[in-house]
């Protein structure tokens, strides 16, 4: 998945008739994977990257900043590998001024704003909390995430936004938008010592365990008004055994609290104990594949009836299939979730 011509990782490895085919490149799943090879080194795994050297390569050129979350991202990856950088990065991208002027902070994205948070958390947490309104600047982004959070803890996708669209998508929020703010909400309450972060964040780990399907399916969709699951499918792969593991270890160290029934019973799905009874790990492609989904428009009709309640949620749907790509900010994300607690 590397491409050592631009020194940077693929978006995505997909099967094709002639094998497996590398596609595009992305700076952002870069700065993932980075911060997991980092982690599985710090912990004893042998790194075949320049770690350092690709940092530097993002950082030499930051046209490739989208959002403010490819901001976090930056700033996350350079607290854990070159803290030392952290303030000149800092200052150098004028991350003082970053809410008032990305669109994703305006309009409140709870992903992208959860990533900022985890960024400038994991730089207090590096020794860089005394830089000028650092502290200051990590409140205003945890306030807007937790103004996305409605009931039983769940996040919307953004924050309340105009028309039927705009409102739908505010209560509306992807797994991806539950698990990176229970991350950041950790991480920031660490860094801060913000008890209501950490009591947020188990409010909503709490209610997407609770919703966590009978073979450990981590589901895709959750309504903020109603504080439940309304949407099951795709499930990835990525969330089974790498985003919600690293969230849920991040908070239960916090807590001082055990989820590993949760995380074991999602691992579990990846192996086979899933709907279609497949091992999605592929040992011989070395990849896992992405998901196991329903084809549109039948996932988003099944969707819009959950959300009003009109559809069945304990039923398995027919036609579920499994897409054959991977990419390679799983792998990075598998390593900083589980490095820690060792492999076999």
């Amino acid at each position: 998945m590397f491409d050592d011509q631009s020194q940077l990782f693929c978006n995505r490895m997909v099967r094709t008739k002639k094998g497996l085919k590398r596609e595009g490149l992305s700076p952002r799943y870069t700065a993932m994977t980075l911060m997991g090879l980092h982690r599985g080194e710090a912990f004893g795994l042998r790194n075949p990257f320049n770690s350092e050297a690709i940092l530097k390569r993002l950082l030499k050129d930051t046209k490739w900043l989208e959002s403010i979350g490819d901001m976090g991202l930056l700033l996350w990856a350079c607290a854990l590998i070159a803290p030392e950088r952290f303030e000149e990065v800092y200052r150098n991208l004028n991350v003082a001024v970053a809410i008032a002027r990305c669109r994703h902070a305006i309009e409140g994205y709870t992903m992208e704003m959860a990533w900022f948070l985890a960024g400038l958390a994991h730089g207090a947490l590096a020794g860089q909390k005394c830089i000028p309104g650092l502290a200051g600047l990590a409140e205003k982004s945890y306030e807007i995430v937790r103004n996305n959070q409605g009931r039983n803890g769940i996040f919307g996708h953004h924050a309340a936004g105009n028309g039927i669209a705009g409102a739908l998508r505010s209560r509306l929020g992807s797994f991806a938008d539950q698990v990176y703010p229970i991350y950041a909400f950790s991480m920031f309450s660490s860094a801060f010592a913000h008890e209501e972060a950490l009591k947020r964040a188990q409010a909503c780990a709490e209610t997407v365990c609770s919703a966590q399907g009978p073979l450990g399916q981590w589901w895709w969709h959750y309504d903020s008004r109603a504080g439940r699951m309304v949407g099951k499918y795709p499930v990835y792969s990525v969330h089974q055994d790498a985003m919600a593991p690293m969230a849920l270890f991040a908070l239960g160290e916090s807590l001082g609290h055990d989820y590993s029934t949760w995380i074991f019973k999602g691992l579990a799905w990846i192996y086979g104990q899933n709907e279609l009874n497949v091992n999605l790990c592929e040992d011989t492609a070395g990849i896992v594949l992405r998901c196991i989904y329903l084809p549109k428009p039948a996932a988003y009709l099944q969707d819009a009836a959950s959300l009003f309640g009109f559809g069945p949620l304990n039923t398995v749907p027919t036609g579920l299939r499994v897409r054959f790509e991977d990419r390679p900010y799983h792998f990075g994300w598998v390593l900083y979730a589980l490095a820690a607690y060792g492999f076999e």
